[in-house]
Order: C-alpha cells, then sequence, then structure tokens
C-alpha cells in the first residue's frame, strides 16, 4: 500500500476475480484497535463483516448511464475497482483522480520558542534543508493534487510574500490573509469566504509525510465535519517508580514509559459546514472549534498518523528536521 500511494490493496483470486479491499482507513482503524501488523490480511477483511463496506462497490470499463466520479459521490468512497465481463480486475478509478480540495496553511505565529531565528524571519520560512520549511509543505500538498492554497500571515508576512508570490513558480495558485492580530489557531479562516469543498487546515511549523488524499479518504468514510490528525505522544517518567499496598512495596520500575496520549497533529479536514462555528474578527483555536461541534452532537473524527510527524516548536525540534527532511521528498 506504501509502495501503490494509493491507499488501497485489492484482494483477488488467481483469476483475479475481487474478493474484498483493504484501505488505508482500514489499517488506521485496525490500529486504534490495537491491532498487531503482523495479523493475516483476513483479519481486516473480517473487521468489516456486516459493515457498509463488506463488499466492494466495482464499476465496468464502459458505464451507461453513471460515471465512475458520480458512482465515487454517491457511495462516498475513493475508490472503484474497475472489472470486465468476467469479473476479473482490470483497473482501478481513485477520487484522487478527481481531486477537489484547497488547503489552508496557519503562517501567522511568531515562534517565540525560536527565537533569536525568528526575530526577522516567520518560523514556517525558517530553512529546513536546501529550502524553507513552508516550501516543503507546498510541494507536498501540490504532489497531492491541491491546486489552491490560501496561506493566514501576521508575523513579518512580507518574507512569504516575497518568496512565494501567486505560487505559480510553485504549481499552485496562492493567495493570502493578513491578521492584523493573532487569531488563534482557527480564527483567521473566519477572514475568508466559506468554501464550498472540504478544507485542509495545516499548521505551518510540522514537517511530516501524512499523504492528505489518504486523510481525505478517512473523513470521507467516517462522514465527519470535521478531522484532527492525531500522533500518539509517549511519556517517560525519569525515575523509578514504586507502587504500594499501604506501607508494603509490591512493585518497583525503573523509568517506565507505559503512559501515552493522543495529541493533535496540526492537521485538520472541514466541511463548509463548520465555519459558522468560527466566531469573525475574535481569537479561536481548533479546540474550540472541536469542543463546538462536540457539544453539538456533530461527527468528529480523528485520523491517527504512522506516517513521520514532528511540530518544529523549539531548537531541538529544528536541529532534529535538519537531518530527518530527506526522507520526505514526496512521491508522485
Amino acid at each position: 500500500m506504501d509502495a501503490n500511494r494509493l491507499g488501497i490493496i485489492l484482494i483477488v483470486s488467481g483469476d483475479y476475480k475481487l474478493h474484498g479491499t483493504i484501505t488505508d482507513g482500514d489499517i488506521r482503524r485496525a490500529l486504534l484497535a490495537q491491532l498487531e501488523m503482523d495479523r493475516p490480511v483476513s483479519v481486516l477483511l473480517e473487521r468489516k463483516s456486516g459493515t457498509p463496506y463488506e463488499k466492494p462497490i466495482v464499476a465496468s470499463q464502459d458505464p451507461q448511464g453513471v460515471s465512475h466520479l458520480e458512482l465515487l459521490q454517491k457511495h462516498s468512497i475513493l475508490h472503484l475497482p474497475i472489472v470486465d465481463s468476467d469479473d476479473r480486475v482490470v483497473g482501478l478509478v481513485t477520487r484522487d483522480d478527481f481531486l477537489s480540495l484547497n488547503a489552508v496553511i496557519m503562517a501567522g505565529g511568531a515562534g517565540s520558542r525560536l527565537m533569536p531565528l525568528t526575530e526577522h524571519t516567520p518560523k514556517p520560512m525558517l530553512p529546513v534543508g536546501d529550502r524553507p520549511l513552508m516550501e516543503i509543505i507546498v510541494e507536498q500538498l501540490r504532489h497531492a493534487g491541491v491546486k489552491r492554497v490560501h496561506v493566514t500571515t501576521h508575523h513579518k508576512p512580507d518574507k512569504i510574500g516575497q518568496h512565494f508570490g501567486d505560487g505559480h513558480r510553485f504549481g499552485v495558485d496562492m493567495r493570502y490573509v493578513s491578521e492584523e492580530r493573532p487569531l488563534g489557531t482557527a480564527g483567521a479562516l473566519a477572514l475568508m469566504e466559506v468554501p464550498s469543498e472540504t478544507t485542509l487546515v495545516i499548521n505551518g511549523d510540522i514537517l511530516t509525510g501524512v499523504d492528505v488524499r489518504r486523510m481525505l479518504e478517512f473523513h470521507r468514510e467516517c462522514r465527519a465535519e470535521l478531522t484532527v490528525a492525531v500522533s500518539r505522544y509517549d511519556i517517560q517518567v525519569p525515575f523509578g517508580v514504586v507502587e504500594c499496598d499501604g506501607p508494603m512495596v509490591k512493585r518497583i520500575t525503573e523509568k517506565p514509559q507505559d503512559k501515552y496520549f493522543v495529541v493533535s497533529a496540526g492537521l485538520y479536514l472541514l466541511e463548509p459546514s463548520v465555519y459558522s462555528l468560527i466566531p469573525s474578527g475574535q481569537p479561536s483555536d481548533m479546540t474550540d472549534v472541536i469542543q463546538r461541534l462536540l457539544d453539538a452532537g456533530r461527527p468528529v473524527c480523528s485520523f491517527p498518523i504512522r506516517e513521520y510527524w514532528l511540530d518544529i516548536g523549539d531548537h531541538k525540534d529544528y536541529e532534529k528536521a535538519q537531518v530527518q527532511v530527506k526522507e520526505l521528498r514526496p512521491q508522485s
């Protein structure tokens, strides 16, 4: 699945008749269920039993009356296996072929923990490897099929505008939204026209190998209004931990690492309906928006990251990014 970059594996018999499919979403749900990844593929197929995805939806090479895109939209799926008259797999159509996704890069932060590097340079424009971090993000978005990118700015916005211009040189259409005062991780979205399609919001200070096409697939499978990418954050106690029963010691463990939290990774997918929950002209964080959705009983989904992810928040993380950036060149 990682090699084909399509987010799906077709399970076929010796004569190429389709038995089932395993998607990137199936893998991530298995991760959330803490299933080991060395289990047989049949285990994943069995987990789909009784769900709407148990039997794959397929199409012929020359559909009559309904196009491949219409079938994808009708069933809210991202993959459509193509079969011949004998039900043998002959191809695959994906929503990536018809991708319609805008992106917003949040690039307004002052990056105070990276001073003095950010004194005259916005954090997303700090060099990682041989180019600015935000250029890496834009390239990844372009490879995912994103054509229009909005950038929210506040600290030293001219440095970003001078480098990217209208985005033509980088293969995207770039537009800028200036925050006169910091509006948080979501507030600037209220300064934009409400989009007619799903929008990816990504922090401008993260380095990651996440394929947003797979995140979009997961988002649609969940039928969520908002999906937040999440990463596991392990905590190691730097001491020997003593467990007691009253005054009696029962167990001692040297520097255990058995506690973790699931944290927001700074990538979000939003449906247009979410914008009504973002107050205009007021500071608002994405956590506030998510809580408003939850309070209203509206669907919010978590997308577990299994790819590389690094939040470049301080000097230590910035140094780490310089070493690991070479592994993140996007593949077509």
